[in-house]
């Protein structure tokens, strides 16, 4: 049996820094990218055939559910699935914050999960074998709370909610059920104000911003046979901040 990871949002530069630490051990890599090809392109000339781009617009429902059915009719099915995908972080007020803002976060980082998840665990549990991870936020677990990022911060929460219920139903299935959550990762799509940057680096006890290696180790252990016992667990990349 071909052992397949799919990734979405993996023209991330988290995306490209993952598949390149774990690639060795897949057959397939299924690459979710919306609008940046290039990446993909990059990938592929590194690892050929076993990089799978498939295109999708997850603000689109239409566009999630064939993404979703193209990966299992493919014969694309995977055993690990990465969940990254989501939309650019903003700094708003919570009035200035109009409903559309919500949906559009919802629609990409939430009801993706909800539709690829619903997709390819079930068929996990036939193959008697399966990892989910999310990425969550640091928004989850610091104390006290930012501000100006309700609809990133709720919709992060519901994903949190969708990993511990799928962790409690899975349990004893073969399928576990993680989640990441970094602190800020300077990345090129990286979309605050320098004033804001600049506060982030200040109150990290490393005094930087998190690169996507920092993060990319702990997905790979969980995607790594010493992670076959762990499911409902949300584990922080925040340099103890």
């Amino acid at each position: 049996m071909s052992r397949i990871l799919c990734v979405s949002g993996a023209s991330s530069d988290v995306g490209c820094c993952l598949i390149r630490a774990v690639a060795e051990n897949y057959d397939r890599i299924v690459c979710h990218y919306n609008r940046s090809m290039e990446p993909m392109r990059e990938l592929q000339e590194q690892f050929g055939e076993k990089i799978v781009p498939i295109q999708a617009d997850f603000s689109d429902e239409t566009s999630t559910v064939r993404f979703a059915r193209t990966v299992v009719e493919s014969g694309l099915a995977p055993q690990h699935f990465v969940h990254l995908a989501a939309s650019s972080f903003v700094n708003v007020k919570f009035g200035k914050t109009d409903w559309k803002s919500f949906e559009r976060e919802i629609g990409i980082d939430f009801r993706s999960a909800v539709i690829l998840s619903q997709t390819f665990a079930p068929l996990m549990v036939k193959q008697k074998y399966g990892k989910i991870i999310y990425m969550l936020s640091s928004m989850i677990v610091q104390k006290p709370e930012k501000p100006f990022s309700t609809a990133y911060t709720c919709t992060k929460h519901a994903l949190f909610g969708l990993m511990k219920s799928l962790a409690a139903e899975y349990a004893g299935k073969h399928v576990t059920v993680n989640a990441v959550s970094p602190s800020v990762i300077d990345t090129k799509f990286l979309r605050i104000p320098g004033l804001v940057k600049q506060m982030n680096i200040e109150s990290s006890p490393i005094k930087r911003l998190l690169t996507p290696e920092d993060v990319v180790p702990t997905f790979a252990f969980l995607l790594s046979p010493g992670a076959d016992t762990i499911t409902g667990q949300n584990i922080p990349v925040t340099a103890g901040n």
